[in-house]
């Protein structure tokens, strides 16, 4: 048994935090101890108390002052994006025709799925990330690289094999058929093999036919406990020309309800501009906005309404994501830097503790996995993020005048990146410092 005990101060939350002195939203220890058994977390509490429990042979790190929290979860990215990232472009729909396609085409080339798999893990570890939710391309070949490289590091991911047969280049185009096949191949290769978690991935609804999204209907039939990804109404264009491919459809939203796509594991990437009779939708069956804010302020999708999807009578459940390469940052630190500001321009206010309560236990809720992540509760898995607040002479001098925890959280959100990752934990393994 490999046993380590971690000293420095824990941050945990508990539920949602209702305002910025909210402090029973979540579990703050100054000089607290967490023991690691074989990737679980075994004991936290105080430093003391924790060091009396350990073993005598485990190994010990001391943190201090860094704060150790769970690891960063991204809900929403592109695997084989990242050569698309900070591409000039008018809009959505232009930026996914001139570069993502053509890119994505490269994704038929096991050599070339590979060295970019290796490169996007490497990313979200230097940028704290220990659990993500990606879209491969079309080909099974790039999954099978991505969910290779999850198995090698022993991350928690979920991803999927892209499903489009129309509206696209022909070497980024499936079959109904091919995608349903595939796609079963795709779960029965990784689903479960090390912590690989398959997402069914039809792109979205103008990539889809309707006999693809009939293909789609069915796989969620067979496999209901399988997370579902896909996009929806992240551009006014795109949301016409969806509507028009899909005539018989009430809004965009009902397309993939006629399809049985939405429920408490259905993850919609972007979903800005919702009708109320769409956001009620979403509510009445569990699904989860996707917030994507610095993809949506790069291509000037919209500003998404957070605050106000929250606090509905019949509220909307929310992600929050990078959405690699249109976003343009792999931080989610920076990602929620740009959520404030969104939120600002709406009128509204995202308080620190929201932003950390979303990139941790939010996002693992928004997953149905706050049993094994996003917190640091006994039995779950060890996946942790160390920060560092003085990380650059910028911050340093900052933290010289900074009084509070809340202080601290939102200096690391609006000054901080990968330099403020001390350290990057994936089941009890440090992984940042190995790069």
């Amino acid at each position: 048994m490999t046993t380590t005990l971690l000293r420095g101060r824990l941050l945990s939350f508990r539920r949602a935090p209702l305002s910025l002195a909210d402090s029973e939203s979540y579990i703050y220890e100054t000089d607290g101890g967490l023991l690691i058994e074989d990737g679980i977390i075994a004991a936290v509490g105080a430093y003391d108390d924790i060091k009396a429990k350990a073993p005598e042979d485990a190994s010990e790190i001391d943190h201090r002052p860094h704060l150790i929290m769970p690891g960063l979860i991204d809900t929403h990215l592109h695997f084989p994006q990242m050569q698309v990232i900070a591409s000039y472009a008018a809009n959505l729909l232009e930026w996914l025709n001139t570069y993502t396609f053509p890119e994505e085409c490269r994704f038929v080339e096991s050599a070339h799925a590979q060295r970019i798999a290796t490169h996007f893990y490497d990313e979200l570890i230097r940028h704290g990330t220990t659990t993500a939710v990606a879209y491969c391309s079309v080909h099974k070949t790039s999954a099978d690289a991505y969910f290779a490289e999850a198995l090698r590091r022993n991350m928690r991911m979920v991803g999927g094999k892209v499903m489009m047969d129309r509206n696209a280049p022909q070497g980024l185009l499936d079959t109904p058929q091919m995608g349903y096949d595939e796609t079963r191949q795709v779960i029965a290769d990784w689903h479960g093999k090390g912590r690989n978690h398959v997402a069914i991935t039809p792109r979205f609804a103008i990539t889809s036919t309707p006999a693809q999204m009939e293909a789609t209907a069915a796989l969620a039939r067979e496999f209901p406990d399988l997370h579902i990804q896909t996009h929806l109404s992240e551009n006014h264009d795109e949301i016409k020309f969806t509507c028009e491919l899909y005539p018989e459809a009430t809004d965009y939203t009902d397309i993939y309800a006629r399809y049985g796509l939405l429920g408490p594991k259905s993850l919609f990437g972007h979903a800005i501009h919702l009708s109320e009779r769409e956001a009620d939708a979403m509510s009445e069956t569990g699904a989860i906005a996707v917030h994507c804010p610095t993809s949506n302020l790069f291509l000037g999708s919209g500003l998404f309404p957070l605050k106000a999807l929250s606090r509905r009578e019949k509220p909307v459940r929310i992600g929050v994501a990078t959405d690699i390469g249109g976003g343009s940052s792999y931080s989610m630190l920076r990602t929620m830097d740009e959520a404030y500001k969104i939120q600002q321009l709406l009128g509204e206010r995202l308080n620190p503790l929201d932003s950390y309560y979303y990139m941790t236990l939010g996002n693992a809720e928004a997953l149905s996995l706050a049993d094994k992540i996003g917190t640091l509760e006994l039995g779950t898995d060890a996946d942790l993020v160390v920060l560092n607040a003085a990380a650059t002479p910028a911050m340093a001098l900052k933290m010289e005048v900074v009084k509070t925890l809340p202080e601290e959280l939102f200096l690391l959100q609006t000054m901080g990146d990968d330099r403020a990752v001390a350290e990057t934990y994936v089941a009890g393994v440090a992984m940042k410092n190995g790069l």
